[in-house]
């Protein structure tokens, strides 16, 4: 029986597995075991994660067993895991999450019941860029771009759900993005707001992503007349994305669904 924690942040769902848990399993089998919906608990993903003095490292595996740097909303997922499931008391309010693509640190602004809110340091964007693209058959000028993994932001006059999953699902694996892509089709309806869908690599369609959201901010302030401190909504909710000198900043909430163990 192998002990599992789930958490999600506005939908976007991960499952918690301790390393020294796992043994010797393939860990892109078992992501893919355990994140399937329908056979398995059912995940966006599986964080592999070793606590350490100041707060955790991990390791991300996608629901397709494909291996990502780092997730906004896993690493928030985590920290909630460690203040209400191992009782972790962050000293001065701060936790460290060290991850794939760097360290990120989190700063709690709220807990209650078994949500935590917190502000999350994310890191500075690279390699921003516009670029035109042919996907299948449809020239579409694209923002590429790193925010610890990578992205491309379609910036829209008005979201269609059918539009991202056909375009979303060539993206990911189009020849421009060797490492596969995440996605998001953004709309910017005011200077503090931005509207997205996503589609996630390897998971496709998905309720929230923090990374999502920090490149959809960096995306629509470069390229979209949006401001450096706005509300990104997504299907599951808004989180906010502050794009300062010191990086980006990304704040929300994550919940703790359960704590149990798998059978499988």
């Amino acid at each position: 029986m192998l002990p599992v924690i789930k958490a999600h942040a506005y939908g976007n769902d991960f499952l918690y597995v301790e390393t020294a848990d796992t043994g010797d399993r393939d860990l892109p089998a078992l992501a893919r075991a355990l994140c399937a919906r329908n056979t398995g608990i059912g995940a966006d993903g599986l964080i592999v994660y070793r606590r350490t003095a100041r707060g955790a490292s991990m390791r991300l595996f996608n629901a397709d067993g494909s291996y990502s740097e780092v997730s906004g909303n896993g690493v928030r997922g985590l920290g909630t895991v460690l203040l209400i499931v191992h009782r972790v008391e962050p000293a001065d309010g701060q936790l460290v999450v060290e991850t794939d693509a760097g360290v990120k640190g989190l700063t709690l602004l709220s807990r209650e019941g078994a949500r935590a809110t917190f502000r999350a340091a994310m890191g500075h964007p690279a390699d921003i860029r516009e670029e035109t693209l042919d996907v299948v058959g449809e020239p579409l000028r694209v923002v590429a771009l790193r925010v610890g993994n990578p992205q491309c932001v379609c910036l829209e006059a008005s979201l269609d759900e059918g539009r991202m999953r056909r375009l979303g699902a060539a993206l990911e694996h189009h020849p421009a993005f060797p490492e596969g892509t995440n996605v998001e089709f953004a709309h910017v309806e005011s200077s503090d707001r931005v509207n997205i869908l996503i589609w996630e690599r390897g998971v496709g369609p998905t309720l929230a992503s923090g990374t999502g959201a920090c490149a959809s901010a960096v995306a629509a302030a470069a390229f979209g007349r949006a401001g450096r401190d706005v509300r990104v909504a997504s299907p599951g909710g808004v989180q906010r994305v502050e794009w300062r000198d010191d990086g980006l900043f990304l704040t929300g909430w994550a919940d703790l669904v359960f704590v149990g163990k798998w059978a499988g």
